[in-house]
């Protein structure tokens, strides 16, 4: 049974609605003349640093000189055993770490190095870690121009590994980002996403300029919190839109599509959405749409509740009316 409360304005609510988001996307980056050797020597086995107009090496190596902000072009090779300058300890590895079990994160210096590389240790108890403590690369067991090439370093005080390999040079790296989090929603927030639930779009009027907004927020113009609950037609008006013609990992349609902001009737603030139904170069501003539910079995509290909108074949609404609003 749903437990329910009463908020300070006497309505009686329902818990705020939560749930996990994850947000990911492959990182890619062209490397450039001295990020490229570096990577290219991590697959082949081999640390590469450079030196700055100090004599310093630094490893990872600097683009560009912080005293003389010179391009640094003067390449070292270093060895790959090390000594830890500073660590802390992870009990409770997360997804995505170099290792599934307690390990310690350390700065690094390698010998032949004057700067220490952050990377994670081996120790196999947090009792064995220590600052001196002498540490050597553990490389992966398959390379392709990362950091990660580096699977870890190792309690050691040398290594028997030798430098490998003739292949191209490295000149692009891919990163995967993840975020995994939970998110909670405000009562506001949370009675609108259970509207959609319904089929209803809601938003909430401001008592000070009484425009409406949706989803409800904090009046950006009076710095109030919205109060008034009104509900908005799904039909609007398109006020700016872009044509998404670049793939890109993910994607759910094809290219060309468009992505437009949409004025709800009776909405003083745009929503953003896609726009199907008609040719991407035949979208336009002022062009009039109404929503495209997906089969009121699968609504859940979210706006992918509305698939797309679509033209709805009425006149389009004169640029007088949505000015304001782009």
């Amino acid at each position: 049974m749903r437990r329910l409360r009463t908020c300070f304005t006497g309505r009686v609510t329902a818990p705020p609605l939560s749930a996990p988001l994850n947000i990911s996307f492959d990182y890619t980056r062209s490397l450039g003349p001295v990020l490229g050797p570096f990577m290219t020597g991590l697959r082949d086995r081999r640390v590469l640093g450079n030196r700055t107009a100090d004599g310093r090496v630094h490893v990872p190596p600097l683009e560009y000189d912080p005293a003389t902000h010179a391009p640094v072009t003067d390449l070292v090779e270093v060895r790959p055993t090390g000594t830890v300058t500073s660590w802390t300890w992870t009990d409770r590895p997360l997804d995505g770490q170099p290792l599934d079990r307690p390990f310690g994160w350390a700065l690094i210096r390698l010998d032949g190095a004057d700067t220490a590389l952050l990377h994670a240790v081996d120790a196999g108890a947090r009792e064995r870690m220590h600052t001196g403590m002498r540490v050597r690369i553990r490389w992966a067991s398959e390379r392709t121009g990362h950091i990660r090439d580096i699977a870890c370093f190792e309690p050691g005080a040398d290594s028997a590994d030798r430098a490998e390999g003739d292949g191209e040079p490295v000149t692009i790296m891919t990163t995967p980002i993840r975020l995994s989090y939970t998110h909670t929603t405000s009562e506001d927030e949370s009675r609108y996403l259970r509207a959609l639930a319904e089929g209803r779009l809601l938003g909430q009027r401001c008592p000070v300029c009484r425009k409406v907004y949706v989803p409800p927020r904090v009046c950006p113009a009076d710095g109030v919190p919205t109060e008034e609950e009104v509900t908005v037609r799904d039909h609007g008006t398109v006020t700016t839109f872009c044509v998404v013609n670049v793939p890109f990992a993910g994607q759910r349609l094809d290219p060309p599509y468009v992505v437009a902001q949409i004025l709800l009737d009776g909405a003083d603030i745009p929503i953003p959405h896609l726009i199907l139904g008609l040719p991407a170069d035949r979208v336009r501003m002022g062009m009039r749409v109404a929503a495209v539910w997906r089969d009121p079995a699968s609504w859940t509290t979210s706006p992918e509740n509305i698939e797309h909108f679509r033209p709805t074949g009425e006149p389009d609404s004169p640029y007088e009316s949505y000015q304001e609003h782009l």
